[in-house]
């Protein structure tokens, strides 16, 4: 079973979760995920299976759609609801819609954003957040993201009870964007302290929340039925990629790892079939296409 399976993840489980549970329930060793999901974070994470593996970069640059609520009025060390508050200011009155409309425009197109102490991202070998656990704080290297949308998607809402302010959003993100963060810098650029308080992934690697399968309602017998139901195959993480049907003497060289002529092609970057099934990733080099990526094997049974 090689191909790219959208599952719906939902609170509580990890990405790894997610893995651990498909490798069980497909009995299959070689399965990966295509981009991490915080426990309290629920939506579409793709998940390779066998040869598709070494897709994952590719899914991963198709970028992502979240929505979710942030508060403004208090801060946490984990930018989300998990952690311990750090800072609170009670408000007195409310922001017009407008000026956190004002804010979020800030937020869009390329921007550098620095990842939160509670994240996977290393440093020294080590992920940050077992640095937070242990009370440390190190410098955090900082990114550059791109936000191609991040709009408020209904009004806010104030309480005057408790000083805060929320607002329901939509955020469309690259690839290493967290919008964890996005939800504080809206709160920095209103002067105040913010936090994500809730968050869906609803799109990720061309797949949305009604194409995913959802793990809890399988089991070791329902699955590979409907894992097989719901697969894409491998050429999904490549939607603008141009493919080149393969000869039998062609695909003879190819699975030896030969080139092939410019000819068979115009563009730099080349999908390579035969007999219907996606085998590799060819990219021009001087006088002939060369492999980047081959998906030979079907290896995931264990």
């Amino acid at each position: 079973m090689d191909g790219i399976l959208p599952v719906y993840k939902p609170t509580g489980m990890t990405s790894a979760d997610v893995v651990s549970k498909l490798r069980y329930l497909l009995q299959m060793k070689k399965v990966g995920h295509s981009g991490t999901l915080d426990p309290s974070v629920d939506g579409v994470l793709p998940i390779a299976l066998g040869a598709a593996t070494k897709a994952v970069p590719a899914l991963m640059a198709l970028g992502k759609t979240y929505i979710g609520k942030a508060t403004l009025g208090f801060a946490t060390e984990t930018e989300d609801l998990d952690g311990a508050e750090v800072a609170r200011v009670k408000l007195t009155a409310p922001f017009t819609d407008e000026q956190i409309d004002q804010a979020l425009v800030t937020l869009t197109g390329d921007i550098t954003q620095t990842p939160p102490m509670y994240s996977a991202v290393k440093v020294n070998g080590r992920k940050l957040y077992q640095y937070a656990r242990n009370g440390q704080t190190v410098e955090r290297p900082t990114r550059q993201v791109h936000v191609y949308a991040f709009k408020r998607t209904g009004p806010s809402r104030f309480d005057a009870v408790t000083g805060t302010q929320d607002f329901p959003f939509e955020a469309q993100v690259s690839k290493g964007t967290y919008i964890r963060t996005l939800a504080v810098d809206v709160g920095r650029a209103l002067g105040v302290p913010a936090v994500m308080a809730q968050l869906t992934r609803i799109q990720s690697g061309g797949f949305k929340l009604e194409d995913t399968l959802d793990l809890r309602e399988l089991t070791r017998e329902t699955a590979p039925a409907a894992a097989q139901a719901h697969l894409r195959p491998i050429e999904f993480a490549f939607p603008h990629l141009p493919l080149v049907a393969l000869s039998a003497s062609q695909w003879d060289g190819v699975r030896n790892g030969r080139g092939l002529p410019l000819s068979v092609a115009v563009a730099d970057e080349i999908g390579l079939t035969y007999e219907g099934v996606f085998k590799a990733l060819y990219q021009k080099e001087a006088a002939e296409y060369r492999p980047a990526l081959m998906f030979l094997a079907n290896e995931g049974i264990g």
